[in-house]
């Protein structure tokens, strides 16, 4: 039996924001040992155009998005939840290795087995060319400080 990772389904509206606020937490880390424990073992992801399965097949695809998506930082904001799903938006700020900046836009449905695993992360993102001087995410890499303004109040 995996070890549960709380909350746990069904979700409230406080347990359903425990929950987006620890994966915000976790991919800010940007580390894909941690970032995978989240999931099943079976996890199933549609990413774009990529379609990982399981637990060693997201941690490959996370490995090569953050060499990629440099000095990455996310914000996620609960938009609905029902029973085991979860529906967030995020939008999340990086850049290339020619210093081209981006802001990636996105939503994503989820779907936890009863450990409070994800089993399914549904994702579709657009990423937006943007300026330096544009950039709204200037905290430390790492954790967004709890002070940090969440999607709404920036307006995106």
């Amino acid at each position: 039996m995996p070890e549960a990772r709380p909350p746990l389904p069904p979700f409230t509206e406080e347990t359903a924001r425990q929950k987006v606020r620890a994966a915000e937490d976790a991919w800010n880390t940007r580390d894909p040992d941690r970032v995978v424990l989240a999931y099943s073992e079976d996890t199933r992801w549609r990413n774009r155009a990529e379609f990982p399965v399981g637990r060693e097949e997201v941690r490959r695809f996370l490995q090569r998005k953050w060499a990629r998506e440099l000095d990455y930082r996310l914000i996620k904001e609960l938009w609905a939840f029902g029973g085991s799903r979860i529906a967030v938006r995020f939008a999340y700020e990086w850049h290339d290795d020619s210093e081209q900046w981006f802001r990636s836009y996105g939503n994503e449905n989820w779907e936890f087995d009863a450990q409070g695993l994800m089993v399914r992360r549904y994702a579709s993102i657009n990423d937006l060319p943007i300026a330096r001087a544009d950039r709204k995410y200037h905290w430390p890499l790492g954790r967004r400080p709890d002070d940090h303004p969440g999607l709404s109040e920036l307006g995106l």
